[in-house]
């Protein structure tokens, strides 16, 4: 029976092997079993450029050449911390690159596939943020640094946000329901698989008079992970572990 597998927010860096043996582990025995894997957003914690050659980027990449070289296809989506994934990376890593959202067909079901940022529209704060550094005058200017200037930027980033999460409400910060169903009625999709809210769960509700389900992904952590498989029968939670 054919299965695609769907994990997210892994924020794989320096600072936390054990979730690095962890995800490699991964790609080397469960991965591997799969027809297709999609990471949806956040793989690392950082990705300062394709152009960075630091050990972890250039473990990564290899790691998932080889699960693609088995024969599992990979699908990789760019998340709230590693936007600048690009062609380069692809090209190393053999995944392809997915727009957010992404609409395919997964055993007859509609399925709109997301990060999940973008749902999160009382964050308004965030949102405005996101517009700024997702734009190619940012992108392009984070790009001629070199590589110490961008790791001291992507620190100062993450402090910043921290705290700046720490003074919000955790209903903020969640999928607001309206951008949900509006979104899912744009691209007349029956189900939603998301991550960066780290809140697994899976959400049913009634959306002009179809069931819809919301599934959405954990955060890895070092000692296990939560992976949704999905195959014909349906849509299963595995716990993964060393």
């Amino acid at each position: 029976m054919t299965q695609a597998l769907f994990i997210s927010d892994l924020h794989l860096s320096a600072e936390g092997p054990d979730r690095l043996q962890l995800f490699l582990h991964f790609l080397r025995s469960r991965a591997a079993s799969a027809d297709s894997l999609y990471i949806l957003g956040d793989l690392f914690d950082a990705w300062l450029g394709d152009d960075d050659q630091q050990p972890i980027a250039m473990e990564v990449k290899q790691a998932l050449r080889q699960l693609r070289e088995r024969g599992t296809e990979l699908k990789v989506m760019h998340g709230n911390r590693d936007f600048l994934l690009g062609e380069g990376f692809c090209e190393a890593s053999g995944a392809e690159l997915i727009s957010d959202p992404c609409l395919i067909d997964l055993y007859g079901t509609p399925t709109l596939l997301m990060h999940g940022d973008l749902l999160c529209t009382d964050d308004q704060e965030y949102q405005a943020f996101r517009k700024q550094i997702r734009s190619a005058e940012f992108a392009s200017h984070f790009l001629s640094m070199t590589i110490a200037q961008r790791i001291a930027v992507a620190q100062e980033y993450r402090a910043k946000s921290g705290e700046a999460n720490a003074q919000k409400s955790e209903d903020i910060m969640d999928v607001n329901q309206q951008a949900v169903e509006r979104t899912l009625q744009q691209h007349r999709a029956q189900r939603l698989i998301h991550g960066h809210t780290h809140r697994p769960a899976d959400h049913r509700f009634t959306l002009d008079n179809q069931t819809i389900t919301r599934h959405v992904l954990g955060e890895w952590h070092g000692d296990h992970a939560e992976i949704v498989c999905v195959t014909e029968d349906g849509v299963n939670r595995e716990t993964f572990t060393l």
